[in-house]
């Protein structure tokens, strides 16, 4: 054991009782201990939140997680609370009361981590406190999307360099799944790398078999693998329509099943996903809003219904199977026009410029944000009810809005709980003219201004628990008081609720000043095509290992060899079995005649004895038919040809 691994072991074992490391997972944190920048390449489930975590907790100071996800960020932090380790996220969804007392605690509490959102870097409230932190580390989750040759760039990563140039001493670890080269030089440049510095774990996952079937029928497929493999399973699906349709599908079959996908509530999500990871639910049916966060070590199977739009997207998914080491099956269900249904769906996703400008246009009245107004206000955004008021199809939407973002205009957050909002409605001096009861509503109202500021330009998010303890009422009183002002008019309210938000990175632009880079336009488009080309090779692929695709498409550091439990693998080993077979004394068409001596059989009980697929067997049959040494009965049973 080299020397201060001792104290990185004893770490493992007090927080986590592991004794043991995976993979790379030492090796980069004795990168990350010694000062020194790292990026590492580590698959779904490979434990990367530990790299940081270990080293964070082995010494003094605290870490910095920069991710994209506030669904991640808050089971983070809740899994490190309930381990003891003190951990706070600082997000668009909080209240500035809370940021700030956030904030404080990391500069003057025992703060071991401060997950933050990229958006969130830029705040004046973050700049001035982080350089009086005692920062040791910052890691960078989810690292592909500093990268526009990234899948899911996100330009607020770009953030990242202003605040290594406020902690010039303190390294940083970027961590990521995926990412091709061109993705891994883009993202040391952008970090500013010191040096270039890579650590990869292996991608192969020997435990977990990958297979592509080509069918039109589906649902026998997934039949087929449902009964002949124990344990849950999850089914991705595209559309919330089909979600239902094949949960429906199974529940007729006799399996236990939920569907979930991002229009159901968050109660009934919840509810759901819960009965799954305990076992009552044998089988998920969702949409790719699943899964994220989800800790179940024991999934059996993924079957994918249809393709992906990248194998980016699909090594993932397919990697939540069989993460306890145990064989595990990864089902890819392509038909005959899944291809040109999804290049049809390209086209609808790429619309021309003008028609990205008028969305642009018709999100900032839907949000009623004037020209001039809106910079770095977040609202509550549902795209759904959106898209149904303005007749727009989803998919052009998001699209429209992925743009929007790589251009600095705007960027959609994922659901997360939001705080309750108000915004007065009437100038300060109005107020102060209204006689409205005043007598019960003046005081709560003085307690409002007394604690948010800014409430008459803005929607400020509001803690309704803390207009409690300041005003004396109960919070059930605090929100119908709220919901008289409102009434009155006096205030806009919008209450708590579970939400994506839409943040204005800048202000509502006149649309003769909305630019949207061609060329930021052209990169999307031929990445996607790129992305889906890489993901139909794949499934179209009847010669090489799946693995080996999938290790040489993420830049595999090892010599990559098959993994043996593909189905191409394990069709490779059948043939030279049967090969092997032919080529012996006992060949197939002696050892059928010998066994056709004893009279009559069928073809099943043949490929049983002989332990060979039934498409071989009637290889074999065929032969000897041409050669009149069998013949099939009247009631189709083979039997020997006797003189």
């Amino acid at each position: 054991m080299e020397s201060g691994d001792a104290k990185i072991y004893e770490t493992l074992r007090r927080y986590w009782g592991f004794t043991e490391f995976r993979s790379v997972q030492l090796e980069i944190i004795r990168a990350v201990s010694a000062g020194r920048d790292t990026l590492a390449l580590m698959p779904t489930g490979g434990g990367k939140s530990l790299t940081y975590q270990v080293p964070t907790l082995a010494r003094n100071g605290l870490t910095i997680v920069v991710t994209p996800l506030i669904a991640l960020m808050k089971d983070q932090v809740d899994r490190l609370r309930a381990r003891q380790i003190s951990a706070v996220a600082i997000h668009s969804g909080l209240s500035p009361r809370q940021i700030d007392i956030a904030l404080d605690n990391c500069v003057y509490g025992d703060v071991k981590f401060l997950y933050v959102a990229p958006e969130r870097l830029s705040s004046e409230a973050f700049r001035l406190r982080v350089v009086r932190m005692n920062v040791q580390l910052i890691a960078v989750d989810e690292a592909h999307c500093i990268s526009q040759w990234g899948y899911d760039f996100r330009p607020a990563y770009l953030r990242i360099a202003e605040l290594r140039e406020r902690l010039p001493k303190v390294p940083v670890l970027a961590l990521t799944a995926s990412a091709t080269d061109r993705v891994i030089d883009d993202i040391m440049h952008h970090l500013k790398f010191a040096e270039p510095h890579v650590i990869r774990s292996s991608f192969a996952r020997p435990n977990l078999s990958y297979s592509v079937r080509h069918t039109d029928d589906k649902n026998g497929q997934l039949l087929r693998l449902a009964r002949n493999v124990s344990g849950s399973g999850i089914v991705y699906v595209r559309t919330r329509e089909a979600t239902e349709q094949v949960a429906d599908m199974l529940r007729q079959e006799g399996f236990t099943v939920s569907a979930y996908h991002g229009g159901l509530g968050h109660a009934e999500r919840a509810l759901r996903q819960e009965e799954w990871i305990s076992g009552k639910t044998r089988i998920m049916v969702a949409t790719n809003a699943f899964g994220m966060g989800i800790d179940k070590p024991d999934v059996r199977f993924v079957v994918h219904y249809s393709m992906c739009d990248s194998l980016e997207s699909y090594y993932q998914e397919a990697g939540r199977a069989g993460r306890d080491g145990q064989r595990a099956y990864a089902l890819l269900l392509v038909a005959s026009d899944d291809s040109d249904r999804i290049i049809r769906r390209f086209e609808q996703e790429f619309p021309p410029i003008e028609k990205i400008k008028d969305i642009y246009e018709t999100i900032c009245s839907y949000l009623q944000v004037g020209v001039g107004d809106g910079d770095g206000a977040s609202m509550l955004f549902n795209i759904h009810d959106f898209c149904a008021q303005t007749h727009l199809y989803s998919g052009t939407v998001f699209s429209a809005l992925k743009l929007l973002q790589q251009n600095g205009y705007m960027t959609l957050t994922d659901m997360q709980d939001n705080p309750a909002r108000i915004m007065f409605c009437i100038s300060r001096d109005d107020l102060y003219k209204l006689r409205i009861k005043r007598d019960k509503l003046d005081p709560f109202i003085r307690t409002l201004l007394r604690l948010y500021n800014g409430v008459f330009t803005d929607f400020r998010p509001i803690d309704e628990g803390e207009l409690a303890t300041w005003s004396g009422y109960t919070i059930e009183r605090v929100k119908e008081l709220l919901k008289q002002l409102w009434q009155l008019r006096v205030i806009r309210y919008i209450p708590s609720n579970r939400s994506p938000l839409l943040y204005f990175n800048e202000e509502r632009l006149p649309r003769k000043d909305l630019y949207i880079a061609p060329e930021t336009y052209a990169r999307r488009k031929e990445l996607m095509h790129e992305r889906f080309n890489n993901m139909l090779a794949y499934a179209t692929n009847e010669t090489r290992c799946r693995s080996e695709v999938l290790e040489e498409y993420f830049g595999s550091g090892e010599s990559i060899k098959p993994c043996g439990v593909c189905d191409l693998c394990l069709a490779r080993r059948r043939a030279a079995k049967q090969q092997a077979q032919q080529a012996t004394d006992e060949s197939p068409h002696r050892q059928i005649l010998q066994y056709l001596d004893d009279g009559p059989t069928d073809i099943r009980i043949l490929c049983e004895r002989l332990n060979s697929s039934p498409e071989y067997i009637a290889e074999q049959l065929q032969v000897l038919l041409s050669e009149g040494a069998i013949r099939i009965a009247s009631n189709g049973q083979i039997e020997k040809f006797r003189n």
